[in-house]
């Protein structure tokens, strides 16, 4: 797992990878910043602010046990006045996705920035976060998408390199060996499961899997023919859930009181 980490973190620092972050801070900036509340939590990633356009008054970070505290960014601290200027971000906890240390429908948002496939066991991830938000709390996942040109070199690759096919470097990664993808209708069908209504989702990134930044850059007009021509086929998907409760009604107390039935009308013929 530390490897892993590790590999994906210096996958980030890379050109495609500040191309992904920055498409993605975009977005959950954009997600988040109307969702109000009192308590909100990022699992994972350092490398991405999640919760900074959040207003939310409590807001921490999570990081997983293979991670390092003096890795995680921290806002506000003792830093230079740039750093002051962020919004706090709470970096408080090392802890297991599949185990978080709250109490049952105590965080009103969650966030998940590639998190589900790092894990050993996602839909536990899923589970425990739904133990722990609100009803109506939301939740904002992010992920690669299997099905993209990004994810479809990664399959040839990992295809290649089972087969011991390494001519012109078919066998070579362009993402990290990091987890396992989780394509986006896999997760709706377990978001289903336990109880969310899917209120959004988007793709995002449509270049093509280079590693320079100049063909990046030259291929920058792909994001908006692929936005309007092949939407699912973005190499990151972006999904907001929100946790239904479906419960009985309450019935509020009957304040006025019942009128006595009045007594039947004696026919005329039997008076006396």
């Amino acid at each position: 797992m530390p490897e892993k980490l590790t590999g994906l973190t210096e996958w980030f620092q890379t050109p495609p990878g500040q191309y992904l972050l920055g498409w993605e801070q975009t977005q959950f900036d954009l997600a988040v910043a109307d969702l109000f509340g009192y308590n909100a939590l990022q699992l994972g990633l350092p490398e991405l602010q999640a919760l900074q356009a959040n207003r939310m008054p409590h807001r921490w970070q999570a990081l997983p046990e293979a991670l390092l505290p003096a890795q995680a960014w921290t806002a506000g601290g003792t830093g230079g006045g740039e750093a002051a200027a962020q919004p706090t971000i709470k970096v408080s906890l090392i802890t297991d996705a599949a185990a978080l240390p709250f109490p049952a429908a105590s965080l009103d948002l969650v966030v998940l920035p590639h998190t589900l496939e790092l894990s050993a066991d996602p839909h536990q991830v899923l589970r425990e976060v739904e133990r722990v938000l609100v009803p109506e709390g939301r939740v904002v996942i992010s992920g690669f998408n299997p099905g993209s040109l990004w994810g479809l070199r990664q399959g040839r690759a990992r295809l290649c390199d089972r087969m011991g096919v390494s001519m012109l470097g078919a066998s070579n990664l362009f993402l990290p060996d990091a987890g396992d993808f989780i394509g986006p209708w896999r997760l709706r069908d377990w978001l289903q499961l336990l109880s969310f209504e899917l209120e959004s989702d988007r793709y995002g990134c449509y270049r093509p899997a280079m590693k320079t930044d100049k063909w990046l850059q030259r291929t920058a007009w792909m994001d908006r023919a692929g936005a309007r021509w092949w939407p699912i086929f973005g190499a990151v998907y972006f999904v907001v859930a929100v946790k239904r409760v479906r419960g009985m009604r309450l019935l509020g107390p009957a304040w006025k009181p019942r009128r006595a039935a009045s007594p039947a009308p004696v026919p005329v013929a039997n008076r006396r």
